[in-house]
């Protein structure tokens, strides 16, 4: 016989997104780190690793519509929210002067 899931509060839904954006991010930066080997860490493990711009702005679309999905939030709104998550959370950019130096041209 199947149990029944328990289903998740707003606030644990919210704690499981940052989770998956997390473990996301690392994927799309090609890393092989997850948030359980980051989520005690009290230095500034988010320097230690890398990724660029353009993976950067993959990452945010993929959070963007993630957090579409999952928290039912509208598009500005989801797109606010990924501003903050990698504000936050996010990994530094490997190439942020080539990238600009490209596009001020």
């Amino acid at each position: 016989m199947k149990t029944k899931r328990k289903r998740l509060s707003r606030e644990e839904k919210k704690e499981r997104a940052i989770v998956d954006l997390i473990d996301q991010m690392f994927i799309i930066a090609g890393h092989d780190v997850t948030y359980e080997d980051i989520k005690d860490r009290k230095d500034d493990w988010f320097t230690q690793w890398s990724m660029t711009v353009e993976q950067g702005e993959e990452f945010k679309e993929w959070g963007k519509r993630y957090l579409m999905k999952e928290l039912r939030m509208r598009d500005k709104q989801a797109e606010t929210e990924m501003q903050w998550i990698n504000l936050q959370w996010g990994l530094k950019y490997s190439n942020w002067e080539d990238y600009h130096k490209l596009n001020s041209k």
